[in-house]
């Protein structure tokens, strides 16, 4: 065997012949690091079958189209996020922080899929961060033991596609695939190589099987996954799992899938025998406390995907003591939030420059709907002007650089949504296409720009609003 000294980057996969401080391809500083490739002859490469078709070519015409068809996990948000469920030979690359619950979610969709779509079939569940006691430990906490989850402890990869092969499972689970190592190939475990090289041969014996396989995968500090940017086109899946307000609640984000959208979103509730999956997610992220009026907060129903869900937005709008007044959001773009402030200044006459402004989405959730921009402008408003905004109103708008309203997508249903949450009256750009009558609670109020907005809103409290204008 010939090896041959190689300077590979960590963050990209870039290979190069010589040390260099910062990698060519990402720009990444000190990211090359030496390793040893093997030098393969044609007879060699011919022996390990690389130079071997498994199938000839077809003509495009004649190819079959596949049909997926999705295999219930048994967490309801979990196959929001998958768009339906598994399909055979699907890989899902999963990746996440450490602690925030990788290894239970999977436990879960294993002890779930043993007892619902794959009953009586077997499922097998290799770590190779944590011993085969200490896997247990966890199913004996979350409820999850089942006679058909096979544990293995290994992070030798050719043992794995043995047992693998001789078991003949039908869901596989590999935690996690930065601790996974080809015998065949130098490097340590986690390096871009090794995990190149051990994911696809992981891909090519699933999908010959027709078996899903779940691969856990860490992030790095800035968030971004660990390991060679090929690892995400190589899988059919890759789930985000992260943390929101309180560390309380996960949030499942799908950034790539072939089997279904990559706009919708699971939500989890972390509690102290595991995940619970969150359905109802239109009171989530919002104040409980809705009785009372309140100068500065505005409500909203936003789109993750085809789940609707009511945005609290507070606003604070204050006199500033700095030369540069401070603008910060969370949760909202901050651009298009300095774009709304600017377009309420030429439109309204309103002095922002001598105001601090602050807004949040209540919860802690990140959402980029533009639908949100009316209830922005509206809370801004009431806090600016101290006017009181009553709790059963909500606002669904589309706010333009020349301060004009214009309708967000699926209008209907969010309206009907706020009509089931019990708000009375929306401000609506225009009345929805079908009979307003069939909102039997729920009033509609039209509003073309933000001239329109803040007449409404004087006209919500005339007595606050005549006030404070004097």
């Amino acid at each position: 065997m010939k090896l041959r000294t190689i300077y590979r980057c960590q963050q990209c996969g870039q290979t190069s012949p010589k040390w260099a401080g910062q990698c060519a391809a990402c720009a990444g500083w000190n990211t090359l690091v030496e390793e040893a490739e093997e030098v393969l002859t044609k007879a060699a490469a011919k022996a390990r079958g690389l130079t071997d078709f498994s199938e000839p070519p077809v003509k495009l015409s004649e190819a079959r189209a596949m049909k997926a068809e999705h295999a219930v996990t048994g967490l309801p948000e979990l196959d929001r996020a998958l768009g339906g469920g598994l399909v055979k030979g699907q890989v899902v690359l999963l990746a996440g922080p450490p602690g925030i619950g990788k290894s239970t979610l999977t436990m879960e969709t294993c002890s779930a899929l043993s007892s619902g779509a794959y009953a009586g079939k077997k499922i097998l569940y290799v770590s190779g961060e944590e011993s085969i006691s200490q896997v247990g430990s966890r199913a004996e906490r979350l409820g999850a033991r089942s006679e058909h989850v096979y544990l293995m402890s290994e992070t030798n990869l050719a043992r794995i596609i043995e047992e693998f092969r001789n078991l003949k499972p039908s869901f596989l689970v590999i935690d996690s695939i930065q601790t996974v190592y080809h015998p065949e190939f130098v490097g340590s475990p986690g390096s871009v190589g090794q995990i190149r090289e051990c994911a696809s041969e992981l891909l090519k014996t699933v999908k010959a099987a027709g078996v899903p396989l779940f691969l856990l995968g860490h992030v790095t500090k800035e968030g971004s996954l660990a390991g060679p940017k090929v690892l995400e086109h190589i899988v059919d899946t890759v789930l985000y799992f992260d943390a929101e307000k309180n560390n309380i609640f996960r949030v499942l984000r799908p950034h790539k899938n072939r089997f279904g959208p990559v706009d919708e979103t699971g939500i989890f509730e972390m509690t102290s025998k595991g995940l619970r999956s969150v359905e109802d997610a239109g009171l989530l992220f919002a104040d409980s406390d809705r009785e009372r009026e309140l100068a500065g907060r505005a409500f909203a129903v936003a789109f993750e995907g085809a789940r609707p869900i009511l945005a609290e937005i507070q606003a604070l709008a204050s006199r500033s003591y700095l030369p540069y007044p401070r603008r910060t959001v969370t949760g909202m773009d901050l651009n298009r939030a300095q774009m709304l402030i600017a377009a309420l200044e030429k439109n309204l006459g309103l002095r922002f420059d001598e105001m601090d402004v602050f807004a949040s989405l209540q919860g802690g959730i990140r959402l980029k709907d533009s639908a949100l921009d009316l209830a922005f402008c509206a809370a801004l408003i009431s806090s600016a002007k101290d006017i009181p905004l009553p709790p059963d109103v909500v606002f669904l708008g589309e706010v333009g650089i020349l301060a004009q309203v214009s309708s967000p997508g699926f209008l209907d249903r969010r309206l009907a949504e706020a009509e089931r949450l019990g708000f009375k009256t929306a401000f609506v750009p225009r009345l929805p296409k079908k009979d307003e009558g069939r909102f039997k609670t729920l009033k509609l109020e039209v509003v073309r720009d933000m001239g329109g907005l803040y007449a409404a809103l004087v006209k919500l409290t005339p007595a606050k609003a005549g006030k404070q204008k004097e």
